[in-house]
């Protein structure tokens, strides 16, 4: 696929089984009313925290967010008469809820348990604590509802920098990948790159669970990275942060022969590095993608070589102009 043609796809909604399937072991959950309401659909990654709906403002009432009692809610809940109890369960009813989680091991009333049943309402029970569980569970409805797309290419982890390699189908990016692997990379995924934005700017990688780490080397055939260079040879994910897409040369175009010239793609509205790699018999990719991520470190740590380049031959013509010598004296060369 072009990179400049790249469809972006999000999910819609989740069911809350789902919901409870994915997490019950992670966050200990248990159901007080069985499988009531798994077939509800979460529309929002957003989660809410009912407070100011249990004391009778309901205006601005996100109910259609997951909901959350932590202590402050099943304490405010507790200190209410049964009836009053009642009052407000049938108030916050009244919407279409898809689901309550109760953090702390708090303990909810029967009646209560039995509004939520008739209403088909999930109810969840974690000892988590309340911010323990809000993270997890924020964190796990924002992977959910992230945008994604799929791309084709090899994905390396090169000096501990996501390294996307692109080009047209035959260019030989598998083979590049493999050589990299070969001098002790690690491979994230090969033709089928999945892609996840994560927060803002940060984009996830990984494979497909059908392909995983298997790659195709044409005249070859299917290899399995894992099997044959070990555990340490590949990794599941890993953030994006170059691309480098390989074209044929062609000597009409003007390469950047500097690179203070930068470019960058956006991918899911996540702008990236983007180097366009030109290619020809007898050039060593491998080494040249080595020396990228190098180099990405080396800027990311403050340090750009042709931004230093450039300072340093404009200090040379400064000191010309003046009358020095670039060099003030030739020693003896005794090596």
């Amino acid at each position: 696929m072009p990179l400049n043609h790249i469809k972006e796809t999000q999910k819609k909604s989740i069911t809350v089984g789902f919901l409870y399937e994915v997490n019950k072991e992670r966050l200990r959950l248990r159901t007080l009313n069985g499988e009531v309401g798994f077939e509800k659909e979460i529309r929002d990654k957003n989660i809410h925290r009912p407070g100011l709906a249990l004391a009778g403002y309901v205006e601005l009432f996100t109910y259609d967010r997951v909901q959350i009692f932590g202590n402050t809610e099943m304490r405010y809940l507790n200190h209410l008469s049964k009836q009053e109890r009642l009052h407000v369960f049938e108030t916050i009813f009244s919407f279409d809820l898809p689901c309550i989680f109760i953090t702390n091991d708090n303990e909810l009333d029967e009646e209560l348990v039995r509004i939520a049943t008739e209403k088909h309402v999930s109810v969840f029970l974690s000892p988590f604590e309340t911010t323990k569980l809000v993270y997890y569970v924020s964190d796990f409805l924002d992977d959910q509802f992230a945008p994604q797309t799929v791309l084709h290419g090899s994905f390396i982890d090169v000096y501990g920098i996501g390294v996307l390699i692109t080009g047209r189908s035959g260019i030989g990016k598998s083979e590049i990948a493999l050589d990299l692997v070969e001098r002790g990379h690690r491979l994230v995924a090969d033709d089928v790159v999945m892609i996840v934005r994560k927060s803002e700017n940060i984009l996830i990688g990984s494979g497909s669970d059908v392909v995983k780490h298997f790659m195709e080397i044409r005249g070859l055939g299917l290899i399995d990275v894992r099997a044959t260079f070990g555990i340490r040879s590949i990794r599941y994910q890993k953030r994006i942060e170059i691309i480098v897409e390989l074209k044929e040369w062609d000597p009409n175009i003007e390469y950047t022969r500097t690179g203070l010239d930068h470019e960058s793609i956006a991918i899911l509205s996540v702008n990236l590095p983007h180097i366009k790699l030109p290619i020809f018999p007898g050039k060593n990719i491998t080494v040249i993608i080595e020396v990228v991520a190098l180099d990405y470190l080396s800027k990311h740590y403050g340090y750009d070589a042709a931004k230093a380049f450039a300072r340093r031959l404009d200090a040379a013509i400064t000191e010309k102009t003046k009358g020095k010598r670039v060099i003030d004296y030739f020693d003896h060369d005794f090596e």
